[in-house]
């Protein structure tokens, strides 16, 4: 079996409307029990389309037929300041989902994520990678950790988003190599 990262296309935006309203990308995103979509707001071609240098969204394949999706952005740069208007530079900030529920516990994710991880490191400049999994997602927590981020604090996003955030430093990671 071949697992590919690829940049997004607009082709996928059906994929990405399907996979926001599936419960588990949703329980992943938000702690609202009411909730019936993960992003809320996100025109999704609007999002593929973008100019915005510093966010850019991948699909995963695995032999093709998408999976899930990945965003990768500069949190000092983006358009949103979701981390603040004082991140720091020389930083990314990524986010991602499984959003077939057939592929889920079967080792995408951590694939994933190392070709994303290796892929962010391979500029330079990127210091350390940052993650925002909500403080309840236990199970995110023990993933991201298993690829060698370390916890360093919980934060409020948006008002409603209690999340602990997580940092990959460049000199943690082992190039595509994981504990998991």
């Amino acid at each position: 079996m071949t697992l590919i990262l690829r940049p997004a296309t607009t082709a996928d935006v059906p994929h990405l409307q399907r996979w926001d309203r599936e419960p588990h990308v949703i329980a992943a995103t938000t702690d609202d029990p009411e909730a019936d979509i993960a992003f809320e707001g996100a025109v999704w071609a609007e999002e593929i389309e973008s100019d915005d240098p510093a966010s850019a969204y991948f699909i995963a394949e695995l032999d093709g037929r998408p999976i899930g999706a990945m965003q990768i952005i500069d949190p000092a740069l983006e358009r949103t300041h979701y981390w603040g208007e004082d991140c720091p530079p020389n930083l990314r900030a990524m986010d991602i989902w499984i959003g077939e529920t057939d592929c889920l516990g079967k080792g995408y994710g951590t694939e994933l994520m190392t070709a994303a991880i290796n892929m962010t490191f391979a500029n330079r400049l990127v210091e350390a990678i940052l993650i925002d999994p909500l403080n309840s997602n236990t199970d995110a927590h023990r993933f991201y950790q298993r690829l060698g981020f370390r916890p360093i604090g919980r934060r409020l996003f948006d008002e409603d988003d209690d999340c602990l955030v997580h940092r990959l430093d460049r000199a943690d990671w082992r190039f595509g190599e994981t504990d998991a």
